[in-house]
């Protein structure tokens, strides 16, 4: 029996999402890393007593998605939280990221009772590691990656653990940004905290706890209903990231979906087997790709929590490379493997409801790092940024060009913050015209991004996918152009750059981005009949 009648539940629904977007404005304007504060690489959301996702912003979808299997996990290693304690870790077979992902969690206590728990996910620029960034090009272990931070208690009974905090500092290359970073993530924590106590005002604790989870029951209703309209049956897809940074060989993932009776089930089985390289995904990335994917066959307008999920069973076989065991590198499981994943999916997708399914995005994050000593200040720098691309051609029209698709949701750094904040120089920021496939409605147009090294030397890490095989087109529609890397020199001369991979760059040297354009959808053929 509901406690809530449906007027007062969407009031309820409304208001916790209002209170994670809240927790993320307040992320973003607190934060000192561009990283975050330009590019809102971070995500709020709440969760129940439960540790089940029940509110979430419109932040970034792999952060989200993997939050919703990993808070129960990293709660169940810490055991109790009392009030005050706040839980940090970026520990990927646990949290379900990579380590650049520092994960805070605190729980919400109204009048004695733990009612919820309130999280902050945020993307730091530098975590140690063997490279500037903590997202080496070709690391073969997770020890390369940076520190490993198990579920602690950074706070507890309100007091800052500070052996705890130092200790994570002390192997960073940039401590005062991180220690700005957290403190953003932990105000976060308190607008969450502090909007919770004034729901509690309006629904007393105990309703309160019954509405959230009736809030869940409702989406699960909605997703049973909306997956009962679909075809039943089995359909198959695959696809796979260009190779693993560490040998030229695909990696291949291979799904099979089946629809039945409201219920959803993925089988992976026939994906690659864990490789060498860092393109390996902890267990939660699948299921953050999965729960992104199904809101666009469903609905749209589903709330995003863990409801969606209920109808929903997913086999990964034990030995692939999307469940990565300790301690294979991961770093660009959470960046490549999960757009990968989310096109396999789609493609899968496209075959049960065509009207609904658009062709494939570029299928990368293109992410370029950046790091040395500041000539300017004498002090360490690390630059990290993920570059959009094309979004594929959709049912109802053209992709957009020169956005971030599918799995990321973030800003791009403005070249004034970029140029003042680092000894770097933007030379170049345009679309990449005609990389687009064509098609009754034609994909979107990657983007040209050149970054050039100002007065010292730096080490620059890429991790890219696209390069060799291209975003696909659908229902007659042609692929988009597959993605390019280029060194330049001091004397303006052009090389190749590496997919993946990290090299060293002196003054005037530079990097530039190509990234992938959407693929098109539909016949052209179609489009040309109708404009005539």
């Amino acid at each position: 029996m509901n406690t809530f009648d449906p007027i007062r539940l969407e009031v309820l629904r409304n208001a916790l999402e209002a209170t994670a977007q809240e927790m993320g404005s307040v992320l973003k304007h607190t934060a000192f890393s561009p990283n975050i504060k330009e590019r809102m690489d971070a995500s709020c959301a709440i969760f129940t007593a439960d540790a089940e996702l029940v509110a979430q912003a419109e932040h970034v979808p792999v952060h989200l998605g993997s939050m919703l299997r990993a808070v129960g996990p990293t709660l169940e290693c810490t055991g109790h939280l009392d009030e005050g304690d706040v839980v940090i870790t970026n520990d990927p077979y646990i949290g379900g990221a990579h380590l650049p992902d520092i994960t805070l969690i605190a729980p919400v206590f109204i009048e004695g009772q733990r009612v919820a728990y309130v999280a902050s996910r945020a993307h730091h620029s530098d975590v140690g590691g063997m490279e500037p960034g903590s997202m080496p090009g070709r690391s073969t272990e997770i020890f390369q990656e940076g520190i490993i931070i198990p579920p602690v208690r950074l706070h507890r009974a309100g007091v800052l653990q500070k052996d705890i905090l130092e200790m994570i500092l002390s192997n960073v290359r940039t401590p005062d940004e991180r220690r700005g970073d957290l403190n953003a993530q932990l105000a976060a924590l308190k607008i969450g905290e502090r909007r919770m106590y004034e729901l509690a005002e309006r629904f007393t604790g105990g309703v309160l706890v019954e509405g959230l989870n009736d809030i869940l029951d409702y989406t699960e209703r909605r997703m049973r209903a909306r997956m009962a309209e679909l075809p039943k049956g089995i359909w198959y897809a695959e696809d796979c990231l260009d190779s693993d940074g560490s040998s030229d060989d695909p990696v291949w993932i291979r799904v099979k979906i089946t629809l039945d009776e409201g219920e959803i089930a993925f089988d992976f089985t026939g994906t690659s087997p864990a490789v060498r390289g860092n393109v390996n995904a902890v267990a939660p990335m699948c299921w953050s790709s999965i729960f992104y994917s199904l809101k666009l066959l469903t609905d749209a307008s589903l709330p995003p929590n863990a409801g969606v999920l209920r109808p929903v069973r997913v086999h990964i076989p034990k030995g692939s490379f999307l469940d990565a065991q300790r301690p294979a590198a991961v770093c660009a499981g959470n960046t490549e493997t999960t757009q990968r994943i989310a096109d396999t999916v789609l493609r899968g997708f496209a075959q049960i409801a065509p009207e609904r399914i658009a062709a494939a995005s570029n299928g990368t994050m293109n992410l370029l790092s950046i790091g040395g000593i500041d000539p300017r200040s004498g002090r360490p720098y690390t630059y990290i940024e993920t570059t959009g691309g094309g979004q594929g051609g959709r049912p109802m029209g053209p992709g957009m060009s020169g956005v971030h698709a599918n799995m990321s949701n973030t800003y791009n750094t403005p070249i004034e913050s970029l140029e003042i904040s680092y000894p770097l120089r933007c030379t170049r920021y345009e679309l990449r015209t005609g990389s687009g496939g064509e098609g009754q409605h034609r994909g979107g147009d990657g983007v040209i991004r050149a970054i050039e090294i100002v007065g010292h030397d730096a080490r620059v890490s890429l991790q890219t996918d696209r390069r060799r095989f291209a975003p696909y087109g659908l229902h007659g529609g042609t692929d988009g152009l597959s993605g390019q890397n280029w060194v330049t020199d001091s004397d303006g001369l052009t090389r190749a750059g590496p997919p993946k991979g990290s090299l060293s760059l002196s003054d005037g040297e530079g990097v530039v981005l190509e990234t992938p354009g959407g693929g098109g959808w539909g016949p052209s053929a179609t489009h040309d009949k109708a404009a005539s």
